[in-house]
């Protein structure tokens, strides 16, 4: 055993099991477990690099069960690997709990760098990806997702969004809700895999790609939402701390329009947040 005692934080493939690092497939092979969010997704990994190392499941459901037994075999100078079913763990994917537990005990956790599908998609989208920042999923119901992508629609930044083949419709209109169709957006589809696409265009045109076959609809997707053209003031763009006070105390149209004012941002996107966050309250 080469490697230190510790839990090994392990990036695996987002799709074609190439994609690995060769520090990776070290650590796989010599560490003593591997702790996995699917243990039959991650033997489909290990069978496919000639890696025979134990499995340990460790998921949203048990992660907190399982941060005992982690600590214990840790102690006891076992090493172990943890991975998610793809990309970098802890990335919109379990394991904080084990990873904060691990470290507040006192022992070793190292970073195994590698595959991340938003960096990916970043990678190859031609926006710019600096500043960016990532929501990982969005809230599953309406007037939230909403709100949080009005939230983000108004940063002077690239907002990156992880989302579900049986939400990625309702998501896009959300956002041509509260953006409006113009509002342009990069969809980066299935990462690395064979059916891997990358659409950039007003989000009223990638629905209505989406909508031209129903396969596309499929698998996983990586959103990235254009800053806002106007870049005026970018340095007043936290909208929240402008906007909120304004609204507490002056008319929603009011508020929008003095905000649009001191910021440069469109009154009409201004005055949905208003009423979003109006909403939110009753």
């Amino acid at each position: 055993m080469t490697q230190e005692i510790a839990l090994y934080v392990v990036a695996t493939p987002i799709g074609n099991l190439n994609d690995i690092t060769l520090r990776a497939l070290e650590v796989l092979a010599e560490v003593d477990l591997v702790a996995a969010e699917d243990t039959r997704h991650t033997q489909q990994l290990l069978k496919h690099h000639g890696i025979k190392t134990k499995l340990l499941s460790l998921h949203d459901h048990n992660e907190s069960a399982r941060v005992e037994t982690v600590i214990k075999r840790l102690q006891q100078g076992d090493s172990i690997a943890l991975v998610s079913d793809a990309g970098t763990p802890l990335i919109s994917d379990p394991g904080f709990v084990v990873v904060n537990a691990v470290r507040d005990a006192g022992l070793l956790v190292v970073p195994i760098p590698g595959p991340s599908a938003l960096v990916a998609a970043l990678s190859v989208s031609g926006v710019a990806v600096m500043p960016f920042a990532f929501y990982g999923f969005l809230p599953r119901t309406t007037s939230a997702r909403q709100s949080a992508i009005g939230n983000a629609s108004v940063q002077n930044q690239t907002s990156v969004f992880y989302e579900a083949s049986h939400r990625i419709v309702d998501m896009l209109e959300d956002i041509a809700v509260v953006c409006g169709g113009e509002r342009s957006v990069v969809l980066a589809k299935e990462m690395t895999k064979l059916h891997e696409a990358l659409v950039r265009a007003p989000v009223s045109e990638v629905l209505e790609w989406l909508a031209e076959d129903h396969k596309r609809q499929k698998g996983e997707f990586v959103v990235l939402l254009e800053r806002p053209k106007s870049e005026a003031h970018p340095y007043l763009l936290n909208i929240e701390q402008i906007l909120k006070p304004l609204a507490e105390d002056l008319p929603p149209k009011q508020a929008a329009a003095l905000a649009a004012t001191m910021t440069g941002l469109k009154k009409n996107d201004l005055y949905r947040l208003v009423m979003q966050w109006k909403e939110e309250r009753k």
